[in-house]
């Protein structure tokens, strides 16, 4: 029976393939040439921001043949900012350095779309800024952030040729701190997926293996700091895309309160965070970001500074943790990585205890979801609309541009063999009033969670993180998995990810035999988009309560230095 049901779905969706012109998103013939040149544009600027930035660290090499750019590429961002300052190293030397390994680095992975030429000009100029707490750090900024004179796409074509008037908050106050945004990564179409790719600027690779995705949708971020051209990157997150990516790409991650930095409201909440190599990284950035003059830029920030003896404190903490959320089974790696953290910090002197989200396949169906598509998904449909669809987004949005009939019809046929999230992505937006008892609804639901957080006397949370990397095209029809992230979007928790492992040839063997929560055709496919990640970086997950993004990162950096311990 659910064969057959099965048959009878995708015939129907076929259909509308066929049918529906809104799922084409072909133009007209006439808007087409114009289209074309937009695109054609927009990577003739690519390429020459990249063969004047070739350039010039040509000629930079040739008049300071005694630069070490391995060492400088080796230091983490807490050692390079103190030789910044010491003087030991120069702005010069360790930004044509970096440029020099971003080049290199795009080259394989296709991972930037356009070195920022104004940085040279900055560079220049970067003597006055030589108090602020990132003097001299060459800094990557992902595509949708935005830097005037520049474009901020998110990988749609009616976003191309509108460059933005002037620097964002964000940029502001990375230059004020003494920071040189230096280039702009790469993301999915629309950004609303953990894949990367889009009809502009093409593909990213994963780092770590070509075969894979960096995730999404900070992707270009993620596999440009996991393949060395970058110490520390700006994301933005929304339902994990900083923390997948750094989870893919194995980099540390961090997602603040929503409220802590720039943000953008809704059902659920989005952030501007912090990229790097290492905890400390994060925490530098954020102690920089969470200064007066960001606070003077933007007085929706929270006047309140980097809490640094928060972050330092050593107190033994209560951690709750579970390894699997109920709703998408973890792969083999996940779980053991998780399993392996908690007898790590059992052994250290933390106490952890048993903890689960309350109706989690509620939050998921009822808040998540129609969170995102309270209008039927129709402003993303009308964004995507005189262009090509990305391969990577076109199967997850067959169902958005259904026709309501049809979608209903879908709801139900498949309501047996799939989870109850892809039933809901199919189904049709939101009145006015379901909107706002949906906001009310996300309130209950945080203030349920935190009743049972402090009932078990919780200071943080362990959770697994979505991981190994995917096989290309697996994001957009697994987007049930991201139930481990983005809950903690819609909860406006911080959360952060911290690499602990690596895909083992045991973990391999075992997903074999994977067969997920629900045994539908999601867990399979999954089990699809995870296979071949032997070598793969591994990562978990921390989370502490709103406004506690300090004991947040105190906890993903305890993680880092038991792993490093271990190691030695």
């Amino acid at each position: 029976m659910w064969q057959v049901q099965h048959e009878l779905t995708w015939s129907l969706v076929s259909q509308q393939l066929d049918n529906c012109k809104e799922l084409q998103f072909m133009p007209p013939c006439n808007q087409q040439p114009l289209s074309w040149k937009k695109i054609q544009r927009a990577k003739a600027r690519k390429e020459t921001s990249l063969q004047r930035a070739e350039l010039a660290v040509l000629q930079f090499n040739e008049s300071h043949p005694e630069t070490d750019t391995s060492l400088i590429l080796s230091l983490s961002l807490a050692e390079l900012s103190k030789q910044l300052k010491g003087g030991t190293l120069t702005p010069e030397a360790v930004f044509h350095s970096y440029v020099e390994k971003t080049l290199e680095v795009n080259r394989r992975l296709n991972c930037c779309t356009e070195v920022l030429l104004e940085s040279w000009d900055q560079l220049e100029d970067i003597g006055s800024h030589k108090d602020g707490l990132l003097y001299g750090v060459p800094v990557s900024i992902k595509e949708n952030i935005g830097y005037k004179g520049h474009d901020s796409t998110c990988g749609v074509i009616c976003k191309l040729d509108l460059p933005a008037t002037g620097d964002s908050v964000l940029v502001e106050v990375l230059k004020r701190q003494g920071a040189i945004p230096f280039v702009k990564t790469n993301v999915p179409q629309s950004l609303l997926s953990y894949d990367c790719g889009n009809p502009i600027y093409g593909l990213t690779l994963n780092p770590h293996n070509p075969q894979k995705t960096p995730g999404g949708s900070s992707g270009g971020e993620g596999a440009l700091i996991g393949g060395g051209g970058s110490v520390l990157g700006m994301g933005s997150d929304i339902g994990g895309s900083i923390r997948i990516p750094s989870s893919f790409c194995g980099i540390c991650g961090f997602k603040p309160t929503a409220n802590r930095l720039r943000w953008v409201g809704g059902g659920v909440l989005s952030s501007f965070g912090p990229m790097a190599r290492d905890v400390d990284g994060l925490a530098l950035c954020m102690q920089a970001l969470l200064c007066d003059h960001m606070f003077r830029l933007d007085p929706t920030v929270p006047p309140i500074p980097f809490n640094q003896q928060v972050y330092q404190r050593s107190k033994p903490l209560r951690i709750g943790y579970y390894e699997n959320d109920g709703y998408a089974m973890p792969s083999p790696s996940m779980g053991r990585a998780l399993r392996e953290t908690k007898a790590l910090l059992e052994s250290a002197g933390h106490t952890l205890v048993p903890f689960s989200l309350p109706r989690l396949s509620y939050a998921m169906h009822e808040l998540v979801l129609r969170g995102f598509s309270g209008d039927g998904c129709a402003t993303m449909l009308s964004n995507l609309k005189g262009g090509p669809v990305d391969p990577s987004l076109r199967v997850q949005i067959i169902p958005y541009g259904l026709p309501r009939t049809v979608k209903k019809i879908l709801s139900i046929l498949i309501k047996p063999i799939v989870s109850a999230l892809q039933v809901c992505s199919i189904q049709r937006g939101s009145s006015v009033q379901d909107l706002w008892r949906q906001h009310a609804d996300v309130e209950d639901y945080m203030h349920e969670v935190m009743a049972e957080w402090r009932r078990c006397e919780l200071d943080v949370l362990l959770c697994p993180m979505m991981g190994p990397a995917y096989n290309h095209n697996y994001p957009g029809k697994l987007t049930s998995a991201v139930s481990y992230t983005i809950m903690y979007n819609l909860l406006n928790f911080p959360a952060g990810v911290v690499p602990v492992s690596k895909v083992t040839a045991e973990d391999e063997e075992e997903l074999r035999h994977y067969k997920g929560n629900y045994g539908d055709l999601w867990d399979k496919l999954y089990r699809k988009a995870v296979t071949g990640g032997e070598g793969l970086p591994v990562a978990v997950q921390c989370v502490a309560l709103p406004w506690q993004d300090e004991l947040c990162l105190r906890f993903m950096r305890e993680v880092e230095r038991l792993f490093r311990e271990k190691k030695k």
